[in-house]
């Protein structure tokens, strides 16, 4: 498919050349136009651009119908040189006002406005020159001029004043030269068969590639900083750079080029039918313009002209900007993006990113309209896209309040989404996917700043409608959804559970609950969460809104009083430390929820640790009542009741701070002998506690249990104690029974380290074996015997210790003090004036009151030192 990057104008009429002329060459500086002649004749015109455009209120960028730019030539003068000899080059030099003539290999430097010569200018013996338009002279008066000498393999260069002309350097060449172009040290030569790049100033030469002479007339163009366009075999455009190396591919021209031309990005051929348009980054050919009889094609600082032999035309390239819209008009994307890029070094920075940010915005759009998503969501980012461009197109789901204008002129030409999709449900629910994975995205990055309302607020109505997961996601999260219209959309989408998400992270907690009740309670339907009883009574028990609480209490209790008393147990301890939550408001409320009641007692007795006698109490009498009910009731739970009444014997066990004697007013007249058992012994009545396990109950497991658990944390004696009295009881039955004595002859075996030996032997009956107590008889020897060496050995270390100290004060003796008038105090230096002193463990000896003092400064050393330093 073809751009119109370019149009072609004519430039002269007829009556503005002589006839019969001959066009050889010609130069362009401005406005000025010089035309070289067959006839060895310079003429030279004034070339003026006149812009037509008509302006019908829309920007030159949109409307190419009415571009109509021409071009009005004027003579000026002209000059005979007087050759007879066909003017071969021209070229100007605009710094100095100087033209170069190449005529009859010689060089001639004339007046760019009057045309006459520079007396004593002439270089003679030239083939071909052109003009460095990189010099390294680095002088603004002088221009530097590259020639082919007709000396045999050597080139020149020159550098030319106003008035002067001056050989710098002279460079042999591995063969004749044909050809050459200039940029800085560097010269590209044609040779016979190949091109080679030289060095002029290293003398280094850099091979290129052949290319056919006998074929084709070579061709050089300087296009940028040490890069060359050459024409290559095979109707091939070869860019080169001065190291060897080609960092574009080739263009492919026709076989018969005749000239070539740059004009940014797009190189220019021109060859016996047509001239041909390819761009510098694709390398593709863009457009082609028919022309025939052409014999120059050439640029001129971004003019291109084109000439026959008596004619010449201009080369108007298109702005940049309409033939990127072209592009994207006719949706061929990558190459405006292609074009687009390669025009950032001759446009300015700041208008280029503007209009590169628009062009890769259109080109979104265009990608998304095709539901080539990834590739649009690409262009969006990068071309950092006002999000709200892309959620106008979707009816409804910018928020009502938000004030967003789309951009003119518009990016795209669609007013919605169903325009976008003409009705098609299935490519709307793709956009639908798309929008909501690209906003998902981008709504935590810098692309949604600013936009963070219009984002959210979109997000939530795409996951409402699609009944997306991830909308409890986003209403748990930092969120910036608009409450009013999010909440709209969110009841007519029936996600009732959200919207009391949505109510809750916007701190309206009583409507978050109200609206979750009135789902529990079946006035509305949504099925999210079929656990959400629990989870109102978790959010109720982690609020600190404590009217919010208490206004819910009631009937989550009355839901569940298993489930709804853990807003209350479940509380940090700080809270229900404050008096709208003190543990004995909560007891007062919870009077009328017996279950709720008696969990919230537990709670506070057996998790909390609470010491305080009227909840251990209560909790006792509420354990006792509600087995006394279930008792008497007719179906009762069996399970349950066992269940109730191992809480209500461990509570009696554990707690002593309950009211013992209560409790056994209440038991008493019942069949609960376990429970009147733990209370005589709390009471200190364990021979009646005993009496109840053994005679009533015949349990003499619990009975060695009661003698475990109530000695424990007392002495050896009082432990013996008891199991003595379970023995007695065992001993004496008020009738005979085997049992009882098969339950004395086992708690002896089983417990033999737990009776004083001689006291149990006096009580046992004549008649029983030695074999039937062997192994209590084993058991209690073991244990004499061990405490007797237990008592032997730490004799024996209190004795070796004593030895220890014996000899230290034996040693202390064995070496005499000699107390004179001539011995010292250690610590003072003073002599003693009485015979009473201190001698320490290293034979030094001191006053008494020196070594009081010095331990004391002992002491406080060791207080002040490390714990590791301390003895």
């Amino acid at each position: 498919m073809s751009v119109q990057a370019f149009k072609l104008v004519c430039a002269t009429e007829k009556e503005h050349l002589p006839p019969g002329i001959q066009i050889e060459c010609l130069e362009c500086c401005g406005h000025d136009l010089y035309i070289g002649t067959s006839d060895s004749c310079i003429h030279h015109l004034l070339l003026v651009e006149e812009d037509n455009t008509e302006v019908t209120g829309l920007s030159l960028v949109q409307s190419s119908e009415h571009l109509n730019t021409s071009f009005t030539t004027t003579r000026q003068r002209h000059r005979q040189l007087g050759l007879k000899k066909p003017i071969c080059e021209l070229r100007a030099a605009s710094a100095l006002g100087r033209l170069l003539v190449l005529c009859d290999n010689t060089i001639t430097l004339l007046c760019s406005d009057s045309l006459e010569p520079i007396p004593g200018t002439k270089i003679r013996g030239v083939l071909s020159f052109t003009l460095n338009e990189n010099p390294v002279n680095g002088d603004p008066f002088s221009v530097e001029v590259c020639l082919i000498s007709s000396k045999r393999r050597t080139v020149q260069i020159f550098s030319v004043g106003l008035e002067r002309v001056q050989l710098v350097r002279e460079v042999s060449t591995p063969e004749q030269p044909c050809a050459l172009a200039a940029d800085g040290h560097f010269l590209c030569l044609a040779l016979s068969s190949r091109y080679v790049t030289l060095n002029y100033n290293t003398g280094h030469c850099q091979d290129l590639f052949p290319y056919p002479s006998e074929q084709k007339r070579p061709i050089i163009k300087r296009i940028s900083r040490q890069e060359f366009l050459l024409a290559g075999p095979g109707g091939l455009g070869m860019f080169a750079t001065v190291a060897g190396i080609s960092q574009r591919a080739p263009v492919h021209w026709s076989e018969n080029v005749i000239g070539a031309a740059v004009s940014f990005p797009y190189v220019l051929a021109l060859d016996e039918e047509f001239v041909t348009v390819h761009s510098m980054l694709d390398q593709q050919q863009k457009q082609s313009l028919p022309f025939k009889e052409g014999i120059i094609l050439q640029d001129f600082e971004g003019r291109v002209i084109l000439t026959t032999s008596n004619g010449v035309y201009v080369i108007i390239p298109l702005p940049l900007e309409k033939q990127i819209q072209d592009l994207l008009s006719n949706q061929r994307v990558e190459e405006a993006i292609v074009l687009a890029k390669g025009a950032r070094h001759n446009i300015p920075k700041e208008k280029f990113q503007v209009m590169y940010r628009r062009i890769l915005q259109q080109a979104g759009f265009i990608q998304f309209a095709q539901l080539q998503f990834l590739e649009a969501k690409e262009l969006f980012r990068s071309s950092h896209l006002d999000i709200r461009e892309l959620i106008s197109l979707y009816p409804l789901l910018l928020p009502s309040s938000s004030a967003f204008i789309r951009a003119h002129p518009p990016l795209h030409e669609y007013a919605d989404l169903i325009q976008l999709t003409r009705g098609d449900q299935e490519k709307v629910a793709k956009c639908k996917r798309f929008l909501m994975s690209y906003l998902s995205e981008i709504r935590s990055t810098e692309v949604a700043n600013g936009y963070q309302e219009d984002v959210d607020t979109a997000l939530l109505k795409l996951y409402a409608e699609a009944d997306h997961e991830s909308l409890l996601d986003l209403l748990v999260s930092d969120n910036s959804c608009e409450v009013s219209d999010s909440a709209a959309w969110l009841e007519k989408h029936k996600k009732y559970f959200a919207l009391g998400l949505l109510y809750h992270y916007n701190k309206q907690d009583t409507a978050a609950v109200q609206v979750w009740v009135r789902i529990v309670n079946g006035e509305l339907e949504d099925n999210t969460r079929p656990d959400l009883f629990e989870y109102i009574v978790d959010f109720l028990t982690f609020s600190k809104d404590q009217q919010l609480v208490w206004q819910y209490s009631d009937w989550v209790l009355q839901k569940s009083e298993q489930v709804g008393v853990q807003i209350f147990t479940k509380r940090s301890i700080e809270e229900q430390l404050q008096n709208d939550f003190c543990p004995d408001k909560i007891v007062s409320h919870l009077c009328k929820y017996r279950k709720a009641l008696l969990i919230y007692l537990e709670h506070l007795v057996m998790e909390k640790n609470i010491q305080k006698e009227k909840y251990h109490t209560h909790l006792a009498v509420l354990y006792l009542e509600e087995i006394l009910r279930l008792k008497s009731g007719e179906f009762s739970n069996q399970a349950e009741l066992e269940d109730l009444r191992q809480r209500f014997q461990n509570l009696l066990q554990q707690s002593d701070l309950y009211r013992v004697l209560l409790l056994i007013d209440k038991i008493r007249g019942t069949d609960m002998h376990m429970e009147r058992a733990i209370l005589h012994g709390k009471l200190e009545e364990h021979d009646q506690a005993l009496n109840i396990l053994v005679h009533h109950l015949k349990d003499f497991s619990a009975a060695e249990n009661y003698c475990m658990w109530n000695s424990r944390g007392r002495d050896v004696s009082y432990r013996k104690r008891l199991f003595q009295l379970l023995l007695s009881s065992y001993l004496t039955p008020s009738t005979p029974d085997n049992s009882l004595t098969v339950a004395a002859v086992d708690l002896l075996n089983n417990h033999p380290t737990e009776f004083d030996a001689s006291s149990v032997l006096q009580l046992l009956p004549e008649n029983w074996s030695v074999q039937l107590l062997s192994p209590f008889l084993a058991g209690a020897m073991r244990e004499h015997v061990h405490a007797l060496r237990m008592s032997q050995m730490a004799l024996g270390l209190a004795k070796a210790e004593n030895i220890i100290y014996k000899k230290e004060k034996l040693n202390m003796k064995e070496k005499p003090v000699i107390l004179s008038e001539k011995k010292f105090c250690h610590v003072c230096r003073k002599p003693f004036q009485e015979p009473v002193f201190v001698r320490n463990p290293n034979g030094l000896i001191v006053h008494t009151h020196c070594a009081a003092n010095q331990r004391v400064n002992s002491s406080l050393e060791d207080h002040v030192s490390s714990p590791s330093k301390r003895t």
